[in-house]
């Protein structure tokens, strides 16, 4: 009976090493203990003057100009600056959706809903970054068929 529970207590040692061998890592290739080297982050593209067309209806537009150093807290929100209503005449920035401007329950509100204040949220600075995976994303208007073209 001795010999039988040594061997199965062996045969499972040997198992579980041979299952951790093969077994993935998910930490990556550096050792856990180790910080890896951070990759460069992607450039910021500049394309202010020119909007983004968008890929699909209610797509929250991108935004055109770098953003690093804009504070965005509670206490501030460095977009507003340009984008809020009463400013976009002097400062030429595109006006914020009035829905930004609306309740949960649709009621407009006198100043920026608080669920609308973090911009960042939705809205999204471009880089030259390359993809992690592939798009394979097709606009509404190639799938439909144009009138006359059947």
């Amino acid at each position: 009976m001795r010999t039988a529970i040594l061997i199965v207590a062996v045969l499972s040692a040997l198992a579980a090493a041979a299952l951790a061998a093969d077994a993935p890592r998910l930490t990556g290739p550096t050792p856990a203990l180790e910080s890896p080297v951070a990759p460069p982050l992607a450039r910021p593209l500049n394309t202010e003057g020119r909007r983004a067309m968008r890929n699909y209806p209610e797509q929250p537009p991108v935004i055109p100009h770098a953003i690093e150093g804009y504070q965005l807290s509670l206490a501030t929100n460095r977009c507003l600056t340009c984008h809020r209503r009463q400013y976009t005449e002097a400062s030429g920035a595109p006006m914020i959706s009035v829905t930004h401007y609306m309740d949960r329950d649709g009621q407009m509100l006198a100043d920026v809903a608080p669920r609308r204040y973090f911009c960042t949220q939705c809205h999204v600075p471009q880089t030259d970054a390359q993809p992690l995976v592939e798009n394979t994303f097709v606009d509404m208007n190639d799938l439909v068929a144009t009138p006359g073209s059947r």
